[in-house]
């Protein structure tokens, strides 16, 4: 049984599944190859009404979709809450926005009439992980499925209830049957899949290892793809910030979720001024998360979604202190149930140590210290990942400067960093290609189809 179904908080078994037999597999892909013309014929409009309608249905079950999502990854109630509103934006997004990004595009050329017009390549195989398990998955299935494609999941194995609840919804909503399947496949079989005719694009959120892997795959299969990997993100904090606000932001973007996010903040680059007191004032905010029952409305601080994921995170700030870091809370397993770990902080952390260049993907900050402005672009440059950033500066403009010599593929100014269906996602270097959202997300899986006619 490849999935598994555990409760990260008490490590209760919910619910295991089978891994499908090949058989299984290629009677989906073959009942989603059939459905595509059908669906790629859909008006535009009857697509959007459709999604309009997951929406809806999203909204309905939102506390429902919600528990599941707690349950089995172990996201605050709140926090899973938050994660389905913001599935039914995105679909409202794409069914109201969805004809003005596809519209034909009229260029004067030396034909009588000349256009591009944009159509679907047909399905698309999304890997997607985790930590978000809900919105991973809508971010691209909204674009997608609007658009014209149809669509298969291949679900992080630790969500396997999230995974088929997600394929309820686009059925209650009344999309054809076949538009969007969720593959109860195991991380043996996506390879094949990808490979197979039958696919015409994969989208991937995940590790670095598991982008390469994929991207390497699809690359000779001369398939399109769009990567959107691991982060380090760099929270830059200038003399002139306001130290409060940066606090209060930085906890709440290290925190949220368990500290497992991607575009969570990871690396606070604090110049040497003010250090000092932003290491008190973080260590008093950290020191103040509850830990506990993701269920239970007052807890501030879930698990973490496996146990083996927990020991690696600990073997990181194990290994970094080592080599020079300084502990200055939190830094071990909480004892009990769940895969619980201390929220921590750790101060000089330098080059050399594991903190320092990996991502640490659980409840632990980093602090790194510059000297100054230009020190602190250069630590910010000075990693392998380029997914988001902030920067805190009591001056916008010199905020702005700042941010826009940062290697990333967002940096937001005086402000936690998040996506947002208005505006493009994605990251450069090792944090990936391709953008997700906005206008560009949905123009990432269509045929951008030049007509000349004379």
């Amino acid at each position: 049984m490849a999935f598994t179904s555990l409760n990260p908080a008490t490590g209760e078994l919910l619910e295991a599944f089978a891994t499908w037999s090949g058989d299984e597999l290629g009677a989906v892909l073959n009942a989603v190859a059939e459905a595509s013309p059908g669906w790629q014929a859909t008006p535009l409009s009857d697509r959007c009404e459709l999604m309009a309608g997951a929406a809806k249905v999203l909204r309905q079950r939102r506390d429902e979709l919600a528990r599941i999502i707690t349950l089995e990854m172990g996201k605050l109630l709140k926090e899973a809450r938050g994660e389905i509103d913001k599935c039914a934006w995105v679909c409202d997004y794409y069914a109201e926005n969805g004809p003005a990004f596809l519209a034909d595009e009229l260029i004067e050329t030396d034909a009588s009439r000349s256009l591009v017009c944009y159509q679907p390549l047909g399905t698309v195989l999304a890997v997607m992980p985790w930590n978000f398990p809900f919105w991973q998955v809508f971010r691209f299935a909204a674009p997608a499925l609007v658009a014209g494609n149809t669509g298969v999941l291949k679900h992080a194995s630790n969500v396997p209830q999230c995974a088929q609840a997600i394929e309820s919804v686009f059925r209650e909503a009344g999309f054809p049957v076949d538009t969007f399947r969720t593959l109860m496949i195991s991380a043996s079989q996506v390879q094949g899949v990808i490979e197979d005719r039958r696919i015409h694009a994969v989208t991937l959120t995940g590790s670095e290892p598991a982008g390469r892997q994929v991207a390497a795959t699809a690359g000779a299969a001369l398939k399109k793809t769009v990567l959107e990997l691991g982060g380090s993100d760099p929270f830059v904090v200038l003399e002139d910030a306001d130290l409060e606000l940066a606090v209060q932001q930085a906890v709440a973007s290290r925190y949220l979720n368990a500290g497992q996010s991607c575009i969570a903040a990871k690396r606070f680059i604090v110049v040497e001024a003010i250090a000092e007191a932003f290491v008190e004032r973080y260590r008093e905010a950290v020191q103040a998360l509850k830990p506990g029952d993701p269920l239970d409305e007052g807890t501030t601080l879930a698990p973490m979604a496996r146990n083996d994921l927990r020991d690696e995170l600990h073997r990181q700030v194990q290994e970094s202190v080592a080599a020079g870091a300084t502990l200055v809370t939190g830094g071990e397993p909480l004892p009990g149930k769940g895969a619980f770990y201390a929220p921590t902080l750790l101060d000089h952390v330098r080059p050399g140590q594991r903190a320092y260049s990996e991502e640490l993907f659980g409840p632990v900050a980093t602090v790194i210290r510059a000297v100054d402005e230009a020190d602190a672009v250069r630590i910010a440059n000075d990693s392998d990942f380029g997914l988001g950033s902030s920067v805190w500066s009591a001056d916008s403009e010199r905020g702005e400067r700042v941010a826009r010599r940062i290697e990333a593929g967002c940096s937001f100014v005086n402000g936690m960093v998040k996506s947002d269906p208005r505006l493009p996602f994605g990251g450069i270097k090792h944090s990936g290609y391709g953008r997700e959202l906005a206008r560009h997300g949905i123009r990432e899986f269509v045929n951008a189809k030049t007509l000349w006619i004379r």
